[in-house]
């Protein structure tokens, strides 16, 4: 039997539901249980149990896996939070705005054990290839976390870095699931490299698209729009920009934010007046699409029935907003 994404969706928040989680010590525990219940798209869990149903998998089998995968990425954002002294994750106060830096960062570490926990609850037969695929792709993310910090400190970032950061930081979550997936449902090596690529691909159009929506995205959609110019954050479209302008626009784009003669409003209409000059949207834009366009050619690429790829098709265009 075969299911739905939604459906996928539901039996993993089941699941999720049945885990007990301690209540002493309240300050260890009682953050992990306001993170894991805060909401999320759930998108790495849902496509590792896509991918190993699409080669013939077992949902229930696989779902360890897919718990660990979603308690670590949940990890990653307690610490994220605490380096970017963020107060706020998914539109409530964040575990280190509400109960300070060190609680944050010692449920993070409980956290990150606990997915293990849940890991090790792997079929012995696979077990090793999946520890080494989850392991792999936990480091990357951590390369990626440095390197976004590295930028903040760096007045210009080349294209090739930038995409190399979210590749870490955005994409290696998506990917290591999807491998993870596959490999539970015993797909062949190649056709595991093919579901690594798939999800790399998908996971910077993604990456890419937050950056654009931030700067060009509908308030009415409940995103707040340039964030990240008010930060002074490296995004695709700064990266581009800084590498197309002349001294003097980058003069503008490196400083805006610091200025304090401005306000908000006027600081985004500066920096988003040389992105349209620039015509780095357009670019960004073009990446997008390629990007996006190359994660599905490679479902065409697999061993199993085009039909079977269907579901992860269809989580692609969710991802990405499309219809179509």
């Amino acid at each position: 039997m075969t299911h739905t994404n939604s459906e996928i969706l539901e039996l993993f928040e089941g699941a999720l539901a049945q885990i007990q989680t301690p209540e002493e010590p309240e300050l260890l525990y009682a953050p992990i249980i306001y993170s894991m219940s805060g909401g999320g798209k759930r998108l790495r869990p849902v496509l590792l149990l896509i991918t190993a149903e699409a080669f013939g998998g077992d949902v229930e089998a696989t779902m360890p896996a897919a718990l660990a995968v979603e308690i670590f990425h949940n990890f990653t954002l307690l610490h994220d939070d605490i380096m970017d002294n963020a107060a706020v994750r998914r539109g409530k106060p964040s575990v280190f705005a509400k109960w300070g830096g060190n609680v944050a960062l010692l449920s993070g570490d409980a956290m990150l054990i606990t997915a293990y926990k849940h890991l090790a609850r792997v079929a012995p037969a696979v077990l090793p290839r999946v520890m080494t695929i989850f392991s792999d792709m936990a480091l990357e993310v951590c390369e990626g976390q440095q390197y976004d910090m590295d930028f903040e400190s760096l007045d210009r970032v080349s294209v090739e870095e930038y995409l190399l950061m979210i590749e870490r930081k955005t994409s290696a979550l998506l990917s290591g699931s999807a491998m993870i997936g596959a490999t539970m449902a015993g797909a062949s090596d190649d056709d595991i490299r093919k579901v690594y690529r798939f999800a790399t691909e998908l996971g910077l159009a993604f990456q890419l698209q937050d950056d654009v929506l931030d700067s060009y995205g509908d308030e009415a959609l409940g995103k707040k729009i340039g964030g990240d110019i008010l930060e002074g954050k490296q995004t695709f479209l700064m990266v581009q920009a800084m590498n197309r302008a002349t001294d003097a626009e980058r003069e503008v784009l490196r400083n805006t934010h610091r200025d304090a003669a401005l306000s908000d409003a006027e600081k985004i209409a500066r920096v988003k007046a040389l992105y349209d000059k620039l015509e780095v949207r357009r670019i960004a834009e073009q990446q997008i699409e390629l990007r996006f366009e190359r994660a599905l050619s490679t479902l065409d690429t697999l061993s199993i029935e085009g039909s079977r790829t269907a579901s992860l098709r269809e989580f692609a265009r969710n991802l990405m907003g499309r219809k179509k």
